[in-house]
């Protein structure tokens, strides 16, 4: 491969630091104008604290964070059982056409707001009544395929016949998986379950279509819509980027966890 030349390598260095600065730029005005200590979302006029401990007082948003966090870890915890389960079966398989390939990850092709309206058809068709559990079930179909797909490319890499001889000498399909493909599995199964986990805590359309009247089933996201309707505060700054810090977080450890795995 030819080397590039310096003014290509300054010229592609340049449009790299546009990019990065165009996407990031934005987010870090936000984090600071957090700790802002005037009403004004535009103008700086001292550091303060003051907008994070009203978030603390706010009894809407205190509300709506433990609603996303139950249906985070709720939706996680079903999609990570189920998305493991239906990686298992698929590899086990060894030989699956494109139509199944299709079918499991059309929940990460479709468009959000498709597959919200077909969610909601889908439970108005079953006459269920609009709330946490909904959602739950909505964000279960949306991250299962995620999950599938993380452990799925550990399985890539297993040995099936360890699997077998363990079956040979006796033991159980229980105590096979057990003992034998679950410890090789796990790093990619907590990776997977992070990415829900962060894919759900950010969520918006889905929660939206699929969630009943009131406080009772608004998440973070939908109370952050429903105040920057009224105009940005630093109340709003701060509540992103608390989400946003707990998003970059389980993001960085299942990348880590990630790179574990492919290494391996």
């Amino acid at each position: 491969m030819a080397e590039r030349s310096p003014a290509t390598r300054r010229t592609l260095w340049f449009v790299l630091t546009l990019v990065f600065a165009f996407l990031y730029i934005p987010i870090a005005v936000l984090v600071a104008l957090s700790f802002n200590e005037g009403g004004l979302p535009t103008a700086w006029s001292g550091f303060s604290l003051k907008w994070y401990v009203s978030l603390a007082n706010n009894s809407a948003i205190l509300s709506a964070a433990l609603n996303t966090l139950i249906v985070a870890l709720v939706s996680t915890a079903i999609a990570t059982l189920l998305g493991t389960l239906l990686a298992i079966g698929v590899e086990m398989r060894r030989q699956y056409g494109r139509g199944l390939e299709a079918l499991i990850f059309a929940p990460m092709i479709i468009p959000d707001i498709v597959l919200a309206i077909a969610l909601l058809s889908f439970f108005s068709m079953l006459n269920l009544t609009m709330g946490l559990h909904t959602i739950i079930l909505a964000h279960v179909v949306f991250n299962l395929a995620f999950v599938c797909s993380v452990v799925r490319a550990r399985l890539k890499s297993f040995d099936w016949s360890i699997a077998e001889a363990s079956a040979d000498l006796g033991a159980s399909a229980i105590t096979t998986f057990r003992r034998v493909t679950l410890p090789v599995i796990l790093p990619a199964v907590i990776a997977g379950a992070l990415l829900a986990f962060t894919l759900s805590v950010d969520e918006f359309i889905i929660a939206f279509f699929t969630s009943g009247a009131g406080r009772a089933s608004t998440t973070l996201p939908m109370q952050i819509y429903a105040m920057i309707r009224f105009g940005i505060t630093p109340e709003i700054n701060a509540l992103a980027t608390i989400v946003m810090a707990v998003s970059i977080i389980a993001l960085t450890l299942s990348q880590r966890l990630n790179r574990g795995i492919i290494g391996q």
